[in-house]
């Protein structure tokens, strides 16, 4: 009798530990206010593609790109609609309080960062080309600015920072800037954030291409750029112990019969970097392509249609079973199943109903 009882307690408890690790999965969407509120949020299940609203938190200032710090506790929205950036703490049920916002120390934030360890916060001005840095305080507020840099060029170029990705241990960003055509290498101090050029500070796509969005490979040897405006993707070789870029190859987005017109936007790695995906705005599609982790080469593998038009941002399930695109002009967000074996994405006619989408984070509550 004891022993039973005792296999029953282990039981239950077993089932409670399960339950506690399982956890909820919650969506957070950003949008263009000019027809929406401010940031959408979800609860997901995964297991049939459903949702329930569980807030709108009130931000009638675009909130357009987020991300989250690292000990997934608070989240981060650069604001286009008045040049600031804000924070906000996650409670345990996935819902948002703001808590302090801003300037981005520039005009028209388009992208924010975190540093990997959680110091700093990384702010793409597209208006005025510039790139701002804060550091983050323990509690998740934004403290004091730590450095502010104006990217510049040529005459006949105006510069656009476009986003900022920092290696994966935190030491060096990669900043893209649209208008002068170069991705910016810097090298970070840990304790003040301040910003110093590479070795070698820079590397330059071909003319026109409009470097956006920047993907590092979960290897760490290599990334690759969306280029909104040779609608390519740009592959790099990755220099440990400099940070910087070799260019390997340049690779359409774009079917070969294509005629239209067409601007490159996202761009995004499965979590196992086999393959690659990248949003086109006009083909209305994602990008597929296989990666060979070996010399970071791609295979183009084909294309998806998005169910809706001008695709700003996608994600690719934490766990490889999905994605999730946001197609700013169709107010819709769409779901479609991912094969891990071949990278093919199948259109699942789930969709989220959201005014002027322009980005999706995805996010689990253990």
């Amino acid at each position: 009798m004891r022993n039973t009882f005792l296999t029953f307690i282990c039981l239950i408890s077993a089932i409670m530990t399960f339950a506690q690790k399982s956890g909820k999965e919650i969506l957070y969407v950003g949008t263009y206010t000019q027809k929406g509120e401010g940031i959408y949020v979800y609860e997901f299940d995964r297991s049939n593609l459903s949702y329930k609203e569980l807030q709108v938190l009130v931000n009638k200032n675009s909130p357009s790109f987020l991300e989250f710090h690292p000990n997934k506790k608070f989240m981060y929205s650069a604001n286009e609609g008045n040049s600031t950036v804000s924070s906000y703490a996650i409670d345990a049920t996935g819902k948002l309080t703001t808590l302090n916002s801003k300037s981005s120390l520039g005009k028209g934030p388009c992208h924010v960062s975190v540093d990997p360890k959680g110091r700093f916060l990384y702010v793409s001005n597209y208006g005025s080309g510039q790139l701002g840095v804060y550091l983050l305080n323990g509690d998740g507020t934004i403290g004091a600015a730590a450095d502010s840099i104006q990217d510049k060029g040529a005459a006949s170029q105006k510069p656009h920072m476009h986003s900022v990705i920092p290696s994966a241990d935190g030491k060096y960003i990669y900043a893209s800037d649209l208008g002068i055509d170069k991705i910016m290498i810097y090298l970070v101090d840990p304790k003040t954030g301040k910003l110093t050029p590479g070795a070698v500070p820079y590397v330059e796509v071909k003319a026109g291409d409009g470097p956006r969005h920047f993907a590092i490979h979960p290897n760490g040897n290599f990334a690759y750029s969306a280029g909104e405006l040779g609608s390519v993707v740009n592959s790099f070789k990755i220099v440990k112990n400099s940070g910087a870029l070799v260019p390997m190859e340049r690779v359409t987005m774009l079917p070969a019969d294509f005629t239209g017109k067409n601007s490159a936007a996202d761009i995004h790695f499965s979590p196992d970097g086999k393959f690659l995906y990248a949003s086109n705005r006009g083909h209305e599609s994602l990008a597929i392509y296989a990666v060979d982790a070996q010399t970071g080469k791609l295979t183009v593998a084909g294309h998806a249609e998005t169910h809706g038009k001008h695709p700003r941002n996608f994600l690719i399930d934490q766990k490889g079973d999905f994605a999730i695109v946001t197609n700013r002009d169709n107010d819709n967000v769409v779901f479609f199943k991912r094969n891990p074996q071949n990278g093919q994405l199948t259109y699942t006619s789930k969709e989220i109903s959201v005014p002027t989408p322009v980005c999706v984070k995805q996010f689990f509550i253990d």
